[in-house]
């Protein structure tokens, strides 16, 4: 049976996810940090999205939404913006950097890591 690839759960991770307004954006994002879900999330106002949803074609406006965190926290950061989020179906990326200054990756890692 193959043996799957081991993963450093603390790779930093950013994961993103797109809301309907700034208001809710705001909540989600102070939540996370609060939380220790995520070390930083920054809010984008004035996303475009063109989609698909029940059978017709939609234009929002939308905030994106990139928060900050490592790998070993995936399930739980998806799990709580999945359960935070007014869409039914909420888009939850998660992308790895492939390289980062060191002395940030070290923050996020202490930030979402500690146990204040």
């Amino acid at each position: 049976m193959p043996h799957a690839p081991s993963v450093n759960s603390n790779k930093l991770l950013v994961v993103v996810t797109s809301l309907p307004n700034m208001e809710s954006a705001s909540t989600i994002a102070r939540a996370l940090v609060e939380a220790q879900l995520a070390a930083c999330v920054q809010i984008t106002e004035g996303i475009s999205s063109i989609y698909r949803w029940e059978g017709k074609v939609c234009e929002e406006q939308e905030v994106l939404l990139s928060a900050k965190t490592v790998a070993h926290r995936w399930d739980e950061i998806c799990i709580f913006i999945k359960d935070s989020h007014p869409y039914d179906l909420p888009e939850i990326l998660a992308f790895s950097p492939e390289q980062y200054d060191q002395q940030y990756g070290e923050w996020v890692q202490a930030e979402v890591n500690s146990k204040a």
